[in-house]
Formats: C-alpha cells, structure tokens, sequence
C-alpha cells in the first residue's frame, strides 16, 4: 500500500526528522525511530512513504505476532498452496518495511532477522524448504519504539545483535511541553479545526512567543522536491 493525503508533517525547533530518515535510508537501508507515544513517528513513516512513492509493509511487533504472519505457511493439505507473510512480501517486491514497537518483538522473530539487516540481505525460509529469498533491491527498513520504561507495558531491550544494525538512531520528542507552544502548531489546529485568530484560547496561546518558536517549520512534499 502506497500511503495517500497524509497530513503535512511539523519539525520541532532544531530539528529535521524528514531529511535525517530519508537521507538515513539513502545510504544505510534503515534506520530506528525511538520516542514517546504521540510523537509522530508513525506519521512520519506514512509520510515519507507517500512522498517517495514507495509501498509501506507495517508489522506490529507485539506478542501476539506470530512467524506465520511475518514469513508465510502454507494453507489447507500438503505444501502446494504457500502464502508470503508480510515480511516475505516486502523482500520480494520492496519498499518500506516499518516494525512498529520493535522492543516488544520476539527475541527468535529478531534473530531470524539479522541476515536480511546486514551485508548477507537475505532471509531463509526454513518453512519452505530453506528456500533463501534475497532483500528487494530498494527494500528499506524503520523500525520505531517507545523507550524501555515501566510506563510502556510489554516494552524491554533490544538484542544486542539486532540493535547494532540499526545504522541511524533519531530520538523523538513532543513538540509543544508546557508553556513552549509552537506556533506552527497553533496554525495546524487552526487549519484542521476551521477556528480563526479571533478565538480568545487562539489569542492567548500566541501572546508570549519564544525566540527559539521561528525556527519550528513546515515540511512541504515541494521542499523535499527540490
């Protein structure tokens, strides 16, 4: 699936995430994504999928994944029917590979993943007969987690094996913390709300701007273009 009418994506003061993914996966295939809930991560993978034009492959890394949804099985009697799983799928025909909550993964579903993620790109379908299905040439990876704490149930360390093949990791961050309200924010609930500048919550959160709130921009599909 080729991800379409994504809201526009807001960069917090400082910061660039669009470009530092995009250029993360240009050179090294993949890239971690780590941060609180309600940050945008997942957002901004739907984004740079749209914006490049590439299918997105979103597998949830929670408990109740199983190998069979991830690399395939065969169905009904004998081994004539096989069906990829998402994983598979992604090798096969490319684009973007997104694990969500990938420190909530199995440690055997990551093991399994570590030839795919290095030099040797390929997978081995030990399912099927041992069958080695190679990396699409433009298959990419993000995987995105919340960071290991007591607050995210479920959440613990990644495998240190499958950690160090994340070349690129960006840390993720709310974008407006207490009395530091973005500007660009304001706009973009103006914009989706319909509400003007007249509103007496509209007037106040813009009275007392920060020096460092001009440096929080828009990311258009059109800057990226270029």
């Amino acid at each position: 699936m080729i991800p379409s009418n994504v809201p526009e994506y807001i960069t917090p003061p400082g910061k660039n995430y669009i470009k530092q993914i995009v250029r993360a996966l240009f050179y090294f295939k993949q890239c971690a994504l780590i941060g609180p809930s309600g940050t945008g991560k997942t957002h901004i993978v739907y984004f740079i999928a749209e914006l490049t034009g590439l299918p997105i492959w979103e597998v949830n890394c929670g408990l109740q994944t199983s190998t069979y949804d991830l690399f395939g099985r065969y169905i009904g009697l004998g081994k004539e029917n096989w069906i990829d799983g998402q994983i598979i799928s992604w090798c096969r025909t490319g684009g973007i590979l997104y694990l969500d909550e990938a420190n909530m993964m199995k440690q055997d579903i990551a093991a399994r993943l570590n030839p795919i993620l290095d030099t040797r790109g390929h997978i081995v379908l030990t399912e099927k007969d041992n069958e080695v299905v190679k990396r699409h040439k433009y298959g990419y990876v993000i995987i995105s987690m919340n960071p290991f704490s007591s607050e995210f149930v479920g959440t613990k360390p990644l495998n240190a094996a499958f950690r160090r093949r994340m070349s690129v990791w960006i840390t993720f961050d709310y974008l407006s913390v207490g009395n530091q309200i973005s500007p660009a924010e304001i706009k973009l609930i103006q914009k989706r709300s319909g509400l003007d500048e007249d509103k007496t919550w509209f007037r106040h959160l813009s009275a007392e701007p920060e020096e460092t709130w001009g440096q929080t921009s828009w990311i258009s599909r059109d800057e990226l273009r270029s």
